[in-house]
């Protein structure tokens, strides 16, 4: 029986960095909307309250039902959720005069398990115009800062489970000690034994994929990324041969990648299919250079290709997805069913008629824990700290009209690319690099002839999730020898440009 936390969302942007502190401590746990149901199942071991946007003493106030929590766990509230603790049981939250916002320095006012092994002073981080005034009957102020005079804080009568509050975010960077605290709750109030490893859980996912498929068929689109490689080898460690992967070469993939990723699909004693459908989509992409309808050819045409290839099977039931947890949580929302704020599906716009049952073995990983169990598997290093790539792959990469000629020409570019940066140790020092083929073409000269051909934009971008990003500051001297090498290698290319424009106001990929 796998030991969880359970993280109530109440809408804070912060949420998705408790889950993520928990699951350091090897500690299992799941962020679900403040308002879904819940069982006290076996295993449960504690329940986290998060911060949210809004105040305890407005009108329609997210609540629960912290009494009850209670009595069968340990309960631990961060921001909201401490103010709200402190509300239901009979104490006053008040607005601030200021905004507490930033860096605070905290001093410890009584020793509790809950603080124990933190430095006199530690650094935390404030988020909130609420703050708690006073406590309630039965209830003792932990810690305070210069600003708060009750920062932490547990209730003190033995009737319940321990329940505490922090006025600050232990989950983030900025509060320095904040992930000793997080696993104090856990392994010494919760009593978790944390031993939720990779490992760990590659035989229980291996041992439940087996009970949920047994001998029905599965199939699987296969992309070459991480999540559906790492996906991908879990459900064959299960079914084996009954797990039937497709693998589609859409024209737009980099140099050699159709060929390489087969033979590393190979190695892993994965059972899949190669279809190479360039001319499909080289059709369809023919006279277009709109980029959205770029996007949804490349989409369509997959689905096209999957179906066909599909329908060459039989016995098929279920339909493997490289689904990761981060989508899990978009596709939730803390403001109730009706107002959703994002659907996710990996797949996507796959025929209804295909009756497919789900099967979504990463669902409950976040990216950095889907490498490391993909490392556990086996599964090349390389391969597992690829740079992400756009599902319409190169075609988002050259601007305008996409021909064979243009994928050729940029697929030699970004090869030297590419491979220039993993030969100077600078391809791990990147989140995301590649090259643009611009719908330009300038003069050059190359030795006594004038040239008239095309440029590329190189980009490198530094960034830990994609939603911001700056350029990276890659030297000087490497930038030009790569530009001597495309320029003297690529027949077709005269010009190189280096893109510095950071996201925002920017976007990575230029279409």
């Amino acid at each position: 029986m796998t030991e969880k936390i359970l993280i109530l969302d109440f809408g804070s942007q912060y949420t998705q960095l408790i889950a993520r502190a928990v699951r350091e401590t090897n500690v299992y746990c799941e962020i679900i909307p403040y308002h879904k149901a819940f069982e006290f199942e076996e295993g449960l071991k504690g329940i986290i309250l998060s911060g949210s946007p809004f105040s305890v003493n407005e009108p329609n106030a997210p609540n629960v039902a912290i009494h009850e929590f209670v009595q069968k766990l340990p309960v631990l509230g961060i921001c909201y959720g401490a103010q709200l603790t402190a509300k239901e049981f009979g104490g006053r939250v008040d607005k601030s005069n200021k905004r507490e916002y930033g860096r605070a320095k905290m001093q410890i006012q009584q020793a509790d398990t809950l603080l124990s092994g933190l430095s006199e002073n530690s650094q935390v981080w404030m988020s909130h115009s609420d703050s708690i005034v006073a406590l309630p009957e039965n209830f003792a102020v932990l810690a305070t800062t210069e600003s708060i005079p009750i920062a932490a804080f547990k209730k003190t009568s033995t009737d319940t489970h321990p329940l505490y509050g922090l006025q600050f975010h232990p989950e983030v960077y900025h509060s320095t000690e904040g992930k000793t605290i997080i696993k104090n709750f856990l392994t010494n109030i919760c009593g978790c034994s944390a031993d939720w490893t990779s490992a760990h859980f590659i035989s229980q996912t291996v041992a439940d994929l087996k009970e949920k498929i047994g001998n029905r068929k599965v199939i699987m689109a296969l992309s070459g990324g991480v999540d559906s490689t790492v996906a991908a080898t879990l459900i064959s460690k299960a079914i084996g041969s009954n797990l039937f992967g497709i693998f589609v070469d859409n024209g737009v993939l980099r140099k050699g990648e159709f060929e390489q990723v087969l033979q590393m699909y190979e190695k892993l004693g994965l059972n899949v299919k190669g279809v190479d459908a360039k001319e499909h989509f080289y059709s369809r992409l023919a006279g277009k250079t709109d980029p959205e309808e770029k996007r949804k050819i490349i989409g369509k045409g997959f689905i096209e290709i999957f179906d066909q290839e599909a329908k060459l099977l039989t016995g098929i039931e279920m339909l493997g997805q490289g689904t990761i947890y981060p989508d899990v949580i978009e596709s939730m929302s803390v403001h109730g069913p009706s107002q959703t704020i994002k659907s996710h599906h990996n797949v996507g716009g796959l025929p209804d008629s295909m009756k497919l049952s789900l099967v979504e073995p990463l669902r409950s990983l976040f990216k950095d824990e889907v490498r490391r169990v993909g490392l556990e598997l086996g599964i090349p290093e390389e391969m597992i700290h690829r740079h992400p790539f756009p599902g319409p792959g190169l075609a988002i990469r050259i601007l305008g009209e996409v021909t064979p000629e243009k994928v050729a020409l940029l697929q030699a570019a970004d090869n030297i690319y590419i491979q220039g940066l993993k030969n100077h140790n600078l391809y791990d020092v990147v989140w995301q690099a590649g090259t643009i083929l611009l719908p330009v073409k300038s003069v050059g000269v190359m030795g006594d002839e004038r040239t008239y051909e095309f440029t590329v934009a190189l980009r490198a971008v530094t960034s830990v999730d994609g939603m911001t990003a700056d350029w990276a500051h890659l030297p000087y001297e490497f930038l030009a020898d790569i530009s001597n090498e495309i320029i003297n290698n690529v027949r077709g290319i005269n010009r190189v440009v280096y893109d510095i424009s950071s996201k925002p106001p920017a976007t990575i990929e230029w279409e």
